[in-house]
């Protein structure tokens, strides 16, 4: 079995050596922030926003060493060979071009022989006709009523980039137009959906890349028949984002509209693609959608062209393997300060998560090191009523504090204990970090706080698209960059497969049972024959 063994990188084992440094108790956060300097020193103002990791237990030599790293890893390069079209995507011999779908640049991006800002442009084009075809009452349902609902079918990132984005930008949702998610297969889900729109004036969106994911076929299946059951023709309340020439793609299957999805594209990174594009765009307009996707295209600059020192994403990123490599954290949380970015952590779960998860290198070797951290996360305030216990006398974990300095709803300002509400969240968001490094002596033990608990701080001027756009490009920035330190391909994910092969079978079964009642699963294995005998009896007697 080939192994790569990250100590065979010298300054892989200069990190090591330091780390242990670093753990001594005269070097934790409380001694450090000691440093009337170090908020200058180790904060980032780039790309549209404000990155302070002043609170990370890291010091010079520590980032000196990071940095090193990064360039031993070949990062910055690996980095600009994605965005110029190159193949980084090693076991699917592919492209990864998210950037791509937010390039409002004169260049020609290549790859594979086609000129992809040529297809960016043309979908995007076609998508801002057809958002204005429907608001202008040119395209209507089958009854003659204009749309006022819109349903996105899809599961993964079909779903929770678009609903990520949706929720923070929920104040600029004035097309008329209301946007719901359908993507667990629970019927439970769809029965919420179907009780919350009106039928005659819903347009449902179906997104898959293949058209074959299990649940979005049966969720789409369901939403047919439940048309058909209302008197309505599914040709004229159906639009489809998919592959170039899948089922969801065929002339035989007639929708209003489809709009192609491409294989350089991962459903995690797709929320810039059309993915993203159409329900968006029915729910905020094509000009906010635009706005959104240039706030990504500055990080993705930023992200590009920066100097390591003064780059946010790779910065971040490098945090992320020291936390996890060196010192050992397994977890990260990521608590916004600002409601409406509720759904960012979901979103970051599976972009990172599915990224990351990896235990083998590019080149086909098993990795001594441990990949990955455990992404979560809850809004400000809410979370410190949660599980900011554990936070601060539990399990440590490195944190991503985010906060917003103009609120969306400026006109609310009543105050209590003589601060306004926004000002009151802002007291929580200064002083949680604070309190986390330093923590507190007590005599009772019960009431000390060990302090020494690492955070980053990240501040937006304002939850407009462009800002909305430049948050999602950061994560995706460096999620992948911490991937290419690990050199692990943060584009593929195998892993998900064996659970669905597994379903598979069980299915198999399902549907002989289904066909006749008198079928057993006698030879099935002990466990799922005693599951699918509760779920056909109905009761766990």
């Amino acid at each position: 079995m080939s192994v790569f063994k990250f100590d065979d990188i010298p300054v892989w084992k200069k990190l090591k050596e330091h780390a242990e440094f670093m753990k001594k108790p005269e070097n934790c956060l409380a001694s450090l922030l000691e440093d009337k300097n170090r908020f200058n020193d180790f904060s980032i103002k780039g790309g549209g926003l404000f990155f302070d990791y002043s609170r990370q237990r890291v010091d010079k030599k520590t980032m000196e060493l990071l940095y090193e790293l990064a360039q031993d890893r070949n990062v910055a390069k690996t980095f600009q060979d994605m965005v110029k079209g190159e193949v980084v995507n090693v076991t699917e011999k592919r492209a990864a071009l998210h950037t791509a779908t937010r390039s409002f640049a004169d260049d020609r991006i290549d790859a594979g022989g086609v000129d992809v800002m040529k297809e960016v442009n043309r979908v995007r084009d076609e998508i801002k006709v057809f958002v204005e075809k429907i608001f202008s009452g040119e395209i209507k349902g089958s009854t003659g009523k204009a749309f006022k609902h819109a349903v996105v079918i899809g599961i993964g990132g079909s779903y929770l980039g678009p609903e990520f984005v949706s929720s923070a930008l929920a104040a600029f949702g004035n097309t008329g137009i209301a946007l719901h998610y359908l993507a667990n297969v629970d019927i439970q889900d769809f029965g919420r959906v179907a009780a919350e729109i009106d039928p005659e004036t819903t347009i449902w969106v179906v997104i898959s890349k293949s058209y074959t994911t299990p649940e979005t076929t049966s969720n789409t299946v369901q939403a047919y028949d439940f048309m058909k059951s209302k008197g309505l023709d599914p040709a004229k309340h159906v639009v489809t984002v998919t592959s170039q020439g899948s089922p969801g793609d065929d002339p035989a299957n007639p929708v209003i509209a489809t709009f192609h999805m491409f294989d350089f594209i991962g459903g995690r990174y797709s929320v810039t693609s059309a993915v993203g594009g159409v329900p968006l765009s029915l729910y905020i307009g094509y000009d906010r959608f635009e706005s959104f996707l240039k706030g990504a295209e500055t990080m993705d600059i930023h992200a590009n062209e920066a100097a390591p020192e003064k780059n946010a994403p790779l910065t971040a990123a490098l945090l992320g393997i020291w936390n996890n490599n060196f010192l050992g954290y397994n977890c990260q949380g990521i608590i916004p300060y600002a409601s409406p970015l509720s759904k960012l952590a979901p979103h970051v779960q599976q972009l990172y998560m599915e990224s990351n998860g990896k235990y083998v290198t590019t080149k086909g070797q098993f990795l001594d090191e441990e990949t990955g951290m455990i992404m979560f996360g809850e809004p400000g305030t809410n979370a410190q009523h949660s599980f900011f216990q554990l936070a601060h006398q539990g399990q440590p974990f490195p944190i991503d504090f985010i906060g917003v300095i103009n609120p969306q709803y400026t006109q609310y300002n009543s105050k209590s204990k003589g601060v306004t509400n926004f000002q009151e969240l802002w007291a929580n968001l200064i002083s949680q970090p604070a309190a986390l490094a330093a923590g507190m002596d007590n005599e009772d033990k019960a009431r000390f706080f060990p302090g020494n608990r690492p955070s980053t701080t990240i501040i937006l001027n304002d939850l407009e698209p462009a800002s909305v756009g430049t948050i999602l490009a950061f994560y995706e920035a460096r999620t992948v960059m911490e991937a290419f330190v690990w050199d692990i391909n943060p584009f593929d994910q195998f892993g998900v497969q064996l659970g669905k092969t597994m379903a598979a079978d069980v299915r198999v079964r399902m549907e002989a049972k289904n066909e006749n009642p008198d079928t057993t699963f006698d030879d099935a294995d002990p466990i799922v024959k005693a599951y699918l005998e509760m779920l056909f009896n109905g009761s766990i007697d």
